[in-house]
């Protein structure tokens, strides 16, 4: 895949010629990590607006991780024929076009329009994802690849950290359901003006978008070495598989497990939070502590990306998985504060599990890299699964809902801790 015109530079001899590429990538890692994060100061604020069941708030999210699964594979295909770099502005285009209609539904205001265009947004951001993350994967020393993606990637936490403050400032700070206790039913002029309340945080976004667009038109992004991303021919690919290799096969419900865990905290972090045995919160308060959730997902991922420099990666991603049990099961059996605080600790050890996942899966793929790539980009479209746990809130009660959570820290626990390992690894 070219990127429009720069000259190849050689991946063995590590990071440091890709510098520049890298950070200006962790520019983009950080929108969309922040585009992403508004979404969840966004849903309670939805919530009051259009009067949503849990059921119907959390399919607001289900629509947005819809479009991976249906933007991957268009995605892939454009940047074979238009190179990275074209592929890059036209996913900021996407995303800007995106933000300025979220205006438009604001402005009439409409649940459905408000679903199309979060799916527009969605669809940009997944071209971003599947260009930039193997881009990340495969350039530099493959042992230090998950390093690397973590490294990154805490520039997306770093946006997924601010995204609430910006939020709960400019959206439910400026909003009667955002400054009232909750469960507050709003009046048709109230909810037409919290409606209105979307339009400036969502003009800022589509200006930032189209300013970052035009830099890296004019950014001279280096092309990946040939022998990292070339595809074999087509006799020598009849004797390969993606499906004989564990790791991809049992790391694709891995990743769906890891983004319905994450997804299913950040969306109802706010409400439960709210809830009068828990701490008793309005949204606007609510939206604050949730800085402190994503803010410990940066933390993590920059630890790390160091500890991984001493430490097998599937190790760590053990330990992190076992201790997000941990906290997971005390948010299910107290109340007040301790649950609170035990809900924002899962922002800690939720941090190195997507890069982390997502390079155990494709390691040793060689050729087959690009494809399995893919397929795991496609699996972060099991967020859209969200929707069961609002199910069970609506059934069952909020709390118990993160039963759910639990037991997908289960299904990444044992991923690292035999799913992602080879029969030469078993064997240390």
């Amino acid at each position: 895949m070219n990127s429009g015109g720069a000259a190849p530079v050689a991946t063995s001899g590590g990071t440091r010629s890709y510098g520049p590429a890298l950070t200006l990538l962790a520019t983009l890692f950080f929108m969309w990590g922040f585009i992403t994060v508004i979404n969840n100061t966004l849903l309670p604020h939805l919530r009051a607006v259009f009067d949503l069941s849990y059921l119907q708030t959390t399919l607001i999210e289900s629509v947005w991780f819809i479009a991976y699964f249906f933007a991957s594979i268009p995605s892939a295909k454009l940047i074979e024929r238009i190179g990275y770099q074209k592929s890059l502005v036209t996913g900021l285009a996407i995303m800007a076009a995106g933000a300025l209609g979220m205006i438009l539904a604001a402005s009439i205001p409409s649940y459905g329009v408000t679903l199309v265009m979060l799916f527009v947004i969605a669809s940009g951001i997944t071209l971003l994802q599947v260009a930039a993350n193997p881009y990340v994967a495969v350039i530099g020393s493959p042992e230090t690849a998950s390093s690397r993606l973590n490294l990154v990637q805490a520039m997306n936490s770093a946006g997924t950290m601010l995204a609430p403050a910006f939020g709960a400032y400019l959206i439910l700070g400026r909003s009667v359901s955002g400054t009232a206790k909750a469960d507050r039913i709003l009046t048709p002029a109230e909810r037409l003006a919290d409606a209105h309340s979307v339009v400036l945080p969502y003009l800022l976004v589509a200006g930032v978008l189209v300013v970052l667009a035009v830099v890296i038109a004019r950014f001279p992004l280096p092309v990946i070495g040939q022998n990292a991303t070339s595809r074999v021919a087509a006799e020598e690919r009849k004797h390969l598989s993606l499906w004989k290799h564990r790791a991809l096969v049992l790391g694709i419900p891995t990743m769906v497990a890891y983004l319905l865990a994450e997804i299913g905290v950040a969306n109802l972090f706010v409400n439960f939070v709210s809830q009068p045995n828990i701490a008793d919160l309005t949204h606007e308060q609510a939206g604050q502590y949730l800085t402190l959730l994503w803010g410990g997902m940066m933390v993590g991922r920059f630890a790390g990306s160091a500890i991984m420099q001493k430490f097998r990666a599937e190790n760590v991603l053990a330990v992190f998985a076992g201790f997000a049990l941990l906290v997971m099961l005390v948010v299910l059996s107290t109340t007040g504060h301790v649950a609170m605080w035990a809900l924002i600790a899962v922002g800690l050890f939720h941090s190195i599990m997507f890069p982390t996942i997502f390079t155990l899966a494709i390691r040793g793929l060689g050729p087959l890299t690009e494809e399995g790539s893919g397929l795991m980009i496609m699996a972060i479209a099991g967020g859209a699964l969200v929707f069961v746990q609002g199910i069970l809130a609506d059934n069952y009660g909020l709390q118990s809902s993160f039963l759910l959570t639990a037991a997908c820290e289960v299904v990444v626990l044992a991923y690292a801790l035999w799913g992602c390992r080879s029969a030469v690894d078993d064997t240390k």
